[in-house]
């Protein structure tokens, strides 16, 4: 039997009362970012996976500075092995004007790279002005057109954020707090240890580092008191009490889901409940289409679903390969008024390992225009017909062979169990 699922904010943790705007790729969502930084007054909260040095990141940074210079308290987090190579350049465009720039799991040690904990890493995208105004998504800093691995090329990557005004910030505002509080007790928690066992009154430091490392408080009672549109809710995975939040939060929306599943994702191998889902929905009747990467980043992340797809196939659920540029939205929309944005794949790094983010929103208008928005990214991908991996014993090894490697994977990460 599969696991049960725990971790999803009950129906009334949706916030009422917000204002959402669905930004398409960083050639909007860095404008709309810079803005709102350089219109802060009190504190800029920015956590992502990678912050490069190119044109686009260097926009970023600049807005970062000049908040800091003229006194808003600007914090960073990054990625330790996503941002490892520009936190050089990161650290001479930031930290001499005073923003607070630290690094989740640095590896700046050989012996780091030992530590299990190491493949669990900062994959959100935050972004939160004076807890009024938060960007989460999909989208690095990052210009769109640029892949670490593959150079430059014309056409920008497939990506999605959204803009976020309203009671739900509040959350994301302590959640993008709450890494950067981390990030600096793994850096310096000797001397975090020292000035606590010195401290007059330890206890009261604790509890007051421990509301510092909590993520996702509850939304206050006003807050949730009206549910008038837009609703929203939003989700954290991490490694402490929200192990499963977004995986649940997506389960249960298909298992809902009566017309249609539309799931746009990058990087696709679910587990054993999570699939199931997806064949069920279909075998009743809801049209489901997986929108998935044709131009592969990372050729055993290809490998991995296409190993899924005649289980896809064969129950109905129709899929489909974007070919004009790499792939990197993770979203989803379920019936009219369903939708999520968010950091999460679907696949066991971001399911069970990595830190994320993502943003569910009950609206129909905001369904309908995220709709819109990947009916253009169907209409330039091609329909898988025939599941690439065929059958046979060559099929059976390499499904065996990937099953094998996120077995020993999650084994390595300190995870055991089926998934």
């Amino acid at each position: 039997m599969a696991p049960v699922l725990t971790g999803l904010p009950a129906p009334d943790q949706l916030t009422g009362g917000n204002q959402v705007r669905l930004l398409a790729g960083g050639d909007m969502l860095f404008p709309a970012m810079c803005q709102a930084i350089a219109n802060a007054r009190d504190r800029v909260w920015l956590a992502t996976y990678i912050f490069h040095d190119d044109p686009a990141a260097e926009a970023v940074a600049q807005a970062l500075a000049a908040a800091a210079r003229r006194g808003v308290q600007v914090g960073v987090v990054v990625d330790g092995f996503g941002s490892k190579a520009t936190l050089p350049r990161l650290r001479q465009w930031l930290d001499d004007a005073g923003v607070k720039l630290v690094v989740f799991r640095p590896l700046d040690r050989w012996w780091r790279l030992l530590h299990p904990g190491q493949l669990r890493r900062l994959h959100q995208k935050l972004c939160v002005v004076d807890g009024e105004h938060g960007f989460v998504g999909g989208i690095n800093i990052i210009d769109d057109r640029h892949d670490l691995n593959h150079g430059w090329s014309d056409r920008p990557r497939l990506d999605f954020a959204v803009a976020v005004h309203g009671p739900v910030v509040a959350q994301m505002a302590q959640t993008a707090r709450a890494m950067h509080t981390r990030a600096h007790l793994g850096a310096d928690w000797r001397d975090e240890a020292l000035q606590l066992a010195r401290s007059a009154e330890p206890v009261a430091r604790v509890r007051r580092i421990l509301a510092r490392l909590r993520l996702h408080p509850q939304a206050p009672a006003s807050a949730t008191a009206s549910l008038a549109p837009v609703r929203a809710a939003f989700l954290v995975r991490d490694n402490l009490r929200q192990r499963r939040a977004i995986e649940q939060a997506y389960v249960d929306a298909m298992v809902q889901a009566r017309q249609r599943l539309v799931l746009v994702c990058p990087y696709f191998y679910p587990g054993r409940q999570f699939r199931r889902a997806l064949r069920q929905a279909a075998r009743r009747g809801v049209q489901v289409r997986l929108l998935l990467q044709g131009k592969a980043d990372y050729r055993f992340a290809a490998l991995a679903a296409q190993v899924l797809y005649d289980e896809m196939l064969a129950s109905g659920v129709r899929v489909f390969e974007y070919m004009p540029a790499f792939l990197h939205a993770k979203v989803a929309i379920i019936d009219d008024d369903w939708a999520t944005v968010g950091s999460s794949n679907i696949d066991p790094l971001s399911l069970l390992l990595n830190l994320e983010a993502n943003l569910v929103v009950r609206d129909h208008a905001f369904a309908a225009q995220l709709a819109l928005q990947v009916e253009a990214g169907f209409m330039d991908a091609r329909e898988v017909l025939r599941p690439p991996v065929a059958g046979g014993w060559w099929g059976t090894l390499q499904r065996g062979f990937v099953a094998w490697a996120a077995h020993w994977f999650l084994r390595l990460a300190g995870l055991s169990g089926r998934y």
